[in-house]
């Protein structure tokens, strides 16, 4: 399969990966084939680029931390604890918890994979894969970092909720927190001293969890919010969530400028930060556990040549394995370029 940007998908085309719903139901199963109908309601509903089946590709996939089973368990466990959020009731914490423990389990039995971001997002679902992808990038960074397997369930249910706070409530019950807190935790910093307020009052949820969804805007150097804490103030957890709440709005365009960026100019960013807004061991961390140039994706090489990403290796996401094309993209010799050997070639674009 090959990862293609929407403006270049034809109809006729074969969607190699489900697009979900908010709430994990299929709005598009793999195997479909693509319509103009289809692709014109794809962009109406803020897609930007699709997995498409390729023989020529056949056998590249964007391996999974997570399989598509306890993602879309995700999605509906979160869509509900939103919904409860929403309508004044208690969240399950027992419903939170059996995703997070399968979520874990497969991160920990997939420990060697880097991790693809390869959900398709939509204006509908984007703040549940947002709530998705930082738990499970959190949780891979934890993994890495050895947090033990009882921290690392703690820290993907602080991941999944860190923005329990930013859903909607009531106007006058907004009105009415909006009241309790000083001028200074007011604006953007409304929804962290929401969810943590939320989230404290769940009996079952250890203390650390509200204090995810409370520092995961703190700085190291204490310019974040709301409470400007530095260094060592600031919980582990919430430095973990820091990164991938970060990185991931910066991937899915509500970051910088909201254009969203290719995961390798997200990293540049990211490092840009570290050691200032960022913890430098997190970041370090992180950056050994996501594919910056992901599998499916075309680039151009520092030879002139082009081809598609069709391999990662552990510990150096910056060289791929590139299956290139010797004269055009009709032609069928080909051959691959393990960048990890080919130390003198580099990746100059991402097409």
């Amino acid at each position: 399969m090959r990862y293609v940007p929407i403006d270049l998908v034809e109809p006729g085309n074969i969607l190699a990966r489900s697009i979900y719903t908010s709430d994990g139901l299929a709005l598009l199963n793999t195997g479909v084939q693509l319509t103009v109908g289809m692709l014109s309601t794809l962009r109406r509903l803020g897609v930007t680029a699709v997995y498409i089946r390729d023989e020529r590709f056949s056998d590249v996939v964007a391996e999974e931390l997570v399989s598509e089973q306890t993602r879309r368990q995700a999605l509906a466990s979160f869509s509900t604890a939103v919904q409860c959020v929403q309508t004044g009731k208690t969240m399950s914490a027992k419903a939170i918890s059996d995703v997070t423990t399968n979520i874990v389990d497969e991160i920990l039995r997939n420990q060697k994979v880097l991790v693809h971001l390869s959900d398709i997002r939509t204006k509908d679902n984007a703040m549940f894969l947002h709530a998705l992808n930082v738990c499970t990038l959190s949780t891979v960074i934890g993994a890495h970092l050895g947090l033990p397997r009882g921290q690392l369930q703690e820290l993907a249910t602080g991941a999944l909720l860190h923005d329990i706070g930013k859903c909607e409530i009531p106007e006058q019950e907004k009105k009415l927190e909006d009241a309790e807190l000083p001028p200074s935790q007011k604006g953007d910093q409304q929804h962290t001293w929401r969810g943590y307020k939320r989230l404290r009052k769940i009996k079952e949820f250890s203390i650390t969890i509200p204090h995810v969804a409370l520092q995961h805007h703190e700085s190291v150097d204490g310019t974040g919010y709301p409470r400007k804490l530095k260094g060592e103030d600031i919980h582990r957890y919430a430095k973990i969530v820091a990164v991938a709440n970060f990185f991931d709005n910066l991937v899915s365009g509500n970051g910088r400028n909201g254009k969203p960026l290719l995961p390798h100019e997200a990293t540049e960013f990211l490092m840009g930060f570290a050691g200032k807004r960022f913890d430098l061991e997190t970041v370090i961390a992180f950056l050994k556990c996501i594919a910056i140039y992901p599998n499916g994706v075309s680039v151009k090489l520092s030879t002139g040549e082009v081809g598609v990403v069709v391999g990662q290796h552990a510990g150096l996401p910056a060289r791929p394995i590139v299956r290139v094309f010797e004269k055009n993209w009709d032609e069928p010799t080909i051959r691959e370029i393990d960048l990890a050997k080919e130390t003198t070639v580099f990746i100059t674009q991402v097409l």
